[in-house]
């Protein structure tokens, strides 16, 4: 047998194997494949799963099927008897949520995950909880964006971007991440839409194929890879609490529970997070927040990309502004001036360009069990929050009216001290 015959007998089927398979992932075919299990979309809406939040396949499915978009980060995985997951199960209501963000998760992650789904934010519902934590001088944590960076968000964008104040932004943003200089081609097709310009011919070829043979990926694969499931932890919890949804009963409830499970340690801090995490390192947390600011931070235009796509897409949106701690903040000596600087300048944000749904909790931090450790919401927390999300997204609400200031992408607005005067908007 000559050698050519013994190299094609040995790299021929790898050869067409690869092609096969080359061939499989361009298909337009998989395009129409979008079923998704009834039971599968509920186990991802509660996973707080990375590869759930990259996908684009369930959550699309599961936000035309009842559930609604709750963005936010590390709070949703303080599952208690009163989670919004919990309650919206427990008392059967005709939405459930689609949790979307864990532990690092900012407003430039979420400005990505939009691109994944806003077919369905369009004209719809959603719940954002923004966390003060967020906004701080560094911004996102360029590792946690890589963590939960989706290459199918980024050129599922970049095939409908339009040259504008937000898009030049996104690009310039993601460029700044190392994230997005990790694909050539589409770092340099980022670099243009920063300045202005249109990608080439050639990078917007591509970056077609790519987002196909990765939109087939997703197809293929997404149904059968969610390696969390919360169900039964919901379950459980639902368990605790009674058939019938009564506000004053499930307050006191929330407040028994609460007792029980802060026993150990003045701050209202929960028995296991107070052991594991704080009690070990208590003496020298004292004071160490003193010189901690929420005020100028490359956040505040990060989470503009997220008003100005819900803008754009005419979303309307419940934003919840969460406490912290006040004993713990007294103890770590965290400036209550700045906080309350901190909340006015969000609400200018929001206010100023008609995002007028705002549950704000900001002064609610010395409520007995109110709060699940130093700067998550627990027990009577999620019980209060849940007296502003069960009537938004029960009931109609007025279309918006938004108009979005490309103010707001600034250095100068970034770097803003805020006020504690009084807004009127």
């Amino acid at each position: 047998m000559s050698m050519k015959k013994r190299l094609f007998m040995i790299f021929g089927p790898i050869f067409a194997a690869a092609l096969l398979m080359l061939a499989v992932f361009l298909s337009p075919l998989w395009s129409g494949f979008n079923y998704v299990k009834p039971k599968v979309a509920e186990n991802a809406a509660a996973s707080l799963s990375p590869q759930v939040l990259k996908g684009q396949l369930i959550k699309r499915n599961a936000l035309e099927n009842g559930y609604v978009p709750f963005f936010g980060s590390s709070e949703w995985s303080r599952f208690d008897p009163f989670h919004p997951a919990v309650l919206a199960a427990k008392y059967h209501r005709d939405y459930r949520p689609f949790l979307l963000g864990a532990r690092g998760s900012q407003s430039l992650t979420h400005f990505f995950v939009m691109q994944s789904i806003n077919p369905q934010l369009k004209n719809k519902k959603a719940v954002f909880f923004i966390s003060p934590q967020w906004f701080t001088p560094a911004g996102e944590d360029p590792n946690a964006f890589s963590y939960y960076y989706s290459t199918l968000q980024t050129t599922s964008w970049i095939e409908h971007e339009n040259g504008s104040k937000m898009d030049r932004y996104a690009a310039y943003r993601l460029l700044e991440m190392p994230s997005g200089s990790s694909d050539k081609v589409i770092a340099g097709a980022l670099a243009r839409i920063a300045a202005g310009l249109k990608p080439t011919s050639s990078q917007m070829f591509y970056v077609d194929v790519r987002n196909r043979i990765l939109l087939n990926e997703d197809q293929i694969f997404s149904r059968y890879r969610i390696p969390f499931n919360n169900e039964e932890t919901i379950a459980k919890n639902g368990r605790l609490l009674p058939a019938q949804y009564n506000f004053a009963k499930l307050d006191r409830l929330a407040g028994q529970i609460g007792a029980k499970k802060t026993s150990s340690n003045q701050f209202g801090i929960s028995n296991v997070f107070w052991k594991h995490r704080l009690k070990p390192h208590f003496k020298q947390l004292k004071g160490f927040q003193t010189k901690m600011s929420f005020l100028k931070s490359p956040e505040y235009s990060d989470f503009e990309l997220v008003l100005n796509q819900f803008a754009d897409d005419h979303t309307k949106v419940l934003f919840i502004i969460p406490p912290v701690n006040a004993k713990w903040q007294k103890y770590t000596g965290l400036s209550t001036k700045m906080l309350n600087q901190f909340d006015q300048k969000i609400t200018e944000q929001l206010k100023s360009q008609g995002f007028n749904h705002i549950d704000d909790l900001s002064h609610d931090g010395n409520q007995p069990y109110f709060m699940n450790d130093t700067i998550h919401p627990g027990w009577r927390g999620w019980l209060k929050m849940d007296q502003s999300i069960r009537p938004f997204l029960t009931k109609s609400v007025p279309a918006p009216h938004y108009r979005i200031d490309d103010y707001y992408y600034s250095k100068e607005w970034q770097n803003e001290n805020g006020s504690e005067s009084n807004l009127d908007y």
